[in-house]
């Protein structure tokens, strides 16, 4: 039963073929009658409960009504597949049943139009190919060095004092990105494009949508058509000198098989939607494994031996040794199962399915849930306890392959994800071998939950020099 007047898409019909009324979610009661559930309260449905529990109002809903269920919320139906067996179906999509263009439109179209998380099929595949040169191993030495001088520097001016560490890592990673990924040196005209860049993200989840005086998506539009101007005139000055080894020289001469380059305004969306990815997820991933290393002193320093053993306490590391931080990317990959920077993942049916026993219609968005299935018990004994030792090859192996995907998975898996490994353990290297993470006894931060998690007091911590 289809709920859009287009007709149904065929197995293998690619994203521009799909029905065009996204915006708008047009699920009827009928349609969603059969699939157990609740609208919430008039007008609003369960938009609030949700954004103030996130994870408190999924564990109602499934023990409620099970694995698969409706709740009205922004403006209409949407339906929730939950467990390590909807994230493979949702993330891998095997059948072409899932649009992320439709499922991220509505969040992010204003102001992060053509990133790759809004591309699907054909058109996804053939720019995510292009892309990944800047992710080859040349460019990835070039910026482990930048990284390595940038973070040891920031570093080392943050001990002694208590800090507030969420605003100071988001400033970092900021100038880091104007670094790695743009190629120019921390200054005014890095300021200029860190301030556009805020405004745009804080705008793409502003309750005001329309760019009227005063608002944040005014800001954020105004950020957009500066941010435009600026990486327009820099593709086409990189292209003529031959570009560099920075990321948005690497995009702006990128090829497709045949040869041809991006197009200029694909360059610029791209480099626009990367640097939100990068820099938002990057700082709250980073908060969270801070927070946990200060919270459990005993990981705190297996992690600073394997650091010193590695790079001879210097805090120094090159891009070959890397690999060898195994406890070190243990945690951080634990910090992800626990708070992991993208709470939840938006889809769009483009045809009828069938999961956990419920016809889904077509049209109807749908939605996994990261932040719960990396708290399921069945997958994860235990939940709440920090223990790295979760990520041990053997356990690993042993588990479901869906059950943790902070990076997402399938075609869509984050094609920078290398490139947050190696920040973090740049991170971890160049403050492990300085200072201890000390914390408040009892100290546990408020986070706000969404659209990414970040402490609401900042995290209060103090870097104490060894």
């Amino acid at each position: 039963m289809a709920t859009l007047a287009e007709p149904a898409l065929s197995a293998h019909a690619p994203a521009e073929a799909a029905p065009r009324h996204w915006r708008e979610n047009v699920l009827t009661d009928a349609d969603v009658a059969h699939i157990p559930g609740e609208g919430g309260w008039p007008v609003v449905g369960n938009t609030f409960r949700m954004l103030a529990d996130p994870h408190a109002f999924t564990r109602r809903m499934v023990e409620t009504y099970g694995r698969v269920y409706k709740s009205r919320a922004f403006g209409g139906w949407n339906i929730a597949l939950v467990g390590a067996d909807a994230n493979e179906l949702v993330l891998f999509d095997r059948e072409k049943l899932f649009s992320s263009e439709q499922g991220w439109g509505p969040i992010l179209d204003q102001l992060f139009p053509r990133g790759l998380m809004l591309m699907d099929f054909d058109h996804h595949r053939a720019d995510r190919r292009a892309l990944s040169i800047a992710f080859k191993p040349g460019p990835m030495r070039h910026y482990a060095g930048s990284l390595n001088r940038g973070i040891a520097q920031a570093v080392k001016g943050w001990g002694g004092a208590p800090m507030q560490f969420y605003p100071a890592i988001k400033q970092l990673t900021l100038d880091l990105a104007a670094d790695s990924f743009i190629g120019i040196p921390w200054g005014p005209e890095a300021d200029r494009i860190n301030e556009a860049f805020v405004y745009m993200v804080q705008a793409s989840v502003a309750p005001i949508r329309r760019p009227l005086p005063f608002t944040l998506m005014r800001k954020g539009v105004k950020g957009r058509e500066f941010l435009v101007d600026y990486f327009t005139k820099e593709t086409h000055r990189r292209r003529a000198e031959g570009g560099g080894q920075d990321m948005f020289s690497q995009f702006a001469t990128a090829t497709r098989e045949d040869g041809s380059m991006l197009p200029v305004d694909e360059v610029v969306d791209h480099m626009n939607f990367l640097m939100m990815a990068a820099h938002d997820t990057i700082t709250s991933s980073a908060t969270t494994l801070v927070w946990l290393l200060a919270k459990h002193p005993e990981w705190q320093e297996r992690l600073r031996a394997e650091i010193t053993a590695v790079t001879g306490g210097s805090g120094d590391i090159g891009y070959d040794d890397l690999g060898k931080l195994e406890l070190t990317e243990m945690a951080f990959k634990e910090a992800l199962r626990m708070i992991p920077p993208v709470p939840s993942t938006p889809r769009r049916a483009l045809r009828e399915f069938e999961f956990g026993g419920y016809r889904i219609p077509a049209g109807a968005p749908v939605g996994i849930n990261a932040q719960f299935v990396h708290r399921m018990e069945e997958y994860w004994p235990d939940p709440a306890r920090f223990d790295p030792m979760r990520f041990t090859p053997e356990a690993v192996k042993e588990r479901h392959k869906y059950a943790w995907i902070p990076f997402g998975g399938g075609a869509h898996m984050c094609l920078g994800l290398h490139f947050a490994y190696m920040q973090v353990k740049i991170l971890m290297a160049q403050l492990l071998t300085r200072y201890e993470i000390a914390i408040e006894h009892g100290y546990e931060p408020q986070w706000q939950p969404w659209p990414i998690p970040r402490p609401k007091d900042g995290l209060k911590v103090t870097f104490k020099p060894l």
